[in-house]
């Protein structure tokens, strides 16, 4: 169980790292598609907010309503937070993985060498891979949210959601140094599950670091430099 607080102390690492002279550039881009995007987060749950929770908080239930305010409010946000992070790193895949890479010449000395293909070619070959996570993401998050609308069940959906949430982010971050290395999809996945409490304790600290105003503006490229260290010092290991 210590690997959970182990998981989660890798984000403060990230943010750390982040601040390094030689790696800062790298972070730039990642930080200025963080604060377009989740700027859209706040104007959306703004606007939108009041209308999703009418159409969540089922009939006959007004007398509950005290406790299933809050959930479903939790609800809410978990999947509009975790939505805009998605979409987030699916533009900036790109400059993840070079960031991934200036964090782990930094950490070691050493490291993966640029591919000679052409930034048009790395953008295509990031982007493929980050489409491949979101099929898998799409694949086992779809079933979920239909548990949503289940009276009584949609009661535990949050923290099933939150739980599914951790565990993808975990995966979505490490992929970004294991990609440098040329590790397929399924051995990433395969890699993450022998630490599972790593991963969900790197996980649910992104999503909770992500919900922070301000804070969510840095946690993407904070947390694609805490899953690099992790990789390095625990995961490859």
């Amino acid at each position: 169980m210590l690997d959970l607080f182990r998981g989660a102390s890798y984000l403060a690492k990230g943010f750390r790292t982040i601040r390094q002279p030689g790696i800062r550039r790298y972070a730039v881009t990642p930080v200025g598609i963080s604060v377009a995007l989740f700027s859209g987060l706040i104007v959306a749950a703004y606007f939108g907010f009041g209308w999703l929770m009418e159409q969540m908080l089922p009939d006959g239930y007004e007398w509950l309503q005290w406790l299933l305010w809050p959930i479903f409010a939790l609800s809410i946000f978990l999947i509009l937070v975790y939505g805009f992070t998605l979409l987030a790193n699916l533009i900036g895949a790109p400059f993840n993985g070079a960031l991934a890479l200036a964090v782990e010449r930094h950490h070691t000395g050493s490291g993966t060498t640029a591919s000679s293909n052409g930034l048009i070619r790395e953008t295509i070959t990031s982007m493929g891979s980050e489409l491949r996570r979101l099929s898998y993401f799409l694949l086992r998050a779809l079933p979920l949210l239909i548990l949503f609308v289940i009276p009584v069940v949609n009661l535990a959906a949050p923290f099933i959601w939150l739980a599914f949430s951790a565990w993808m982010l975990g995966l979505e971050y490490a992929s970004y140094p294991m990609d440098n290395h040329g590790k397929r999809f399924r051995e990433q996945r395969e890699a993450m599950r022998r630490h599972p409490f790593l991963t969900l304790g790197f996980g649910g600290t992104v999503l909770f670091a992500s919900m922070v105003p301000i804070l969510n503006f840095f946690v993407m490229p904070a947390a694609v430099a805490g899953a690099t260290l992790l990789y390095l010092e625990r995961v490859r290991r």
